[in-house]
């Protein structure tokens, strides 16, 4: 009896070693099982992160491609810009210079006009004095074509 005792005392001892065991097993077990609850949600957390960073990366790609194409078409723009300004600069040139031979022809003709206008009245007056010459100078309306003084009476 003392052996079934013994016995007893020690299965008895040996359950509450294993409730106590089965108690800190069960307690670990909550505790990784939070652990991993926690793990979880803050994975998923990560997963969105990155998800959202993987829309704006695609989004940013999508506005490079787009500032890409733009600065190709400004760019295309800028040239032809260019090009019309040269062409705008030398027909400017073409004009600058065709107005300062129009000047310089206006102003050989001026002169030469200027000259014949000279001629002329160098021709007038030669041939008033010749007239003159054959005038009577006793009519007044003669001695004023002339120039002559009045004469004296």
């Amino acid at each position: 009896m003392i052996s079934f005792y013994t016995q007893a005392v020690r299965q008895e001892l040996n359950i509450r070693y294993l409730r106590s065991r089965t108690l800190e097993n069960s307690i670990q077990t909550r505790r990784k099982e939070e652990a991993i609850v926690e793990l979880k949600t803050e994975h998923m957390k990560l997963k969105s992160s990155v998800a959202s960073a993987n829309t704006k990366m695609d989004e940013l790609r999508r506005k490079k491609a787009e500032t890409e194409k733009s600065t190709q078409t400004l760019d295309g723009s800028l040239k032809a810009c260019n090009t019309e300004k040269g062409n705008f600069e030398n027909k400017k040139k073409e004009m600058t210079d065709a107005l300062a031979k129009f000047k310089a022809d206006h102003d050989d003709l001026k002169k030469k006009a200027e000259e014949d206008i000279k001629n002329l009245k160098e021709q007038i007056l030669q041939k008033e004095k010749s007239i003159c010459a054959f005038v009577d100078t006793t009519k007044e309306e003669a001695r004023k074509l002339c120039g002559l003084p009045e004469a004296p009476q």
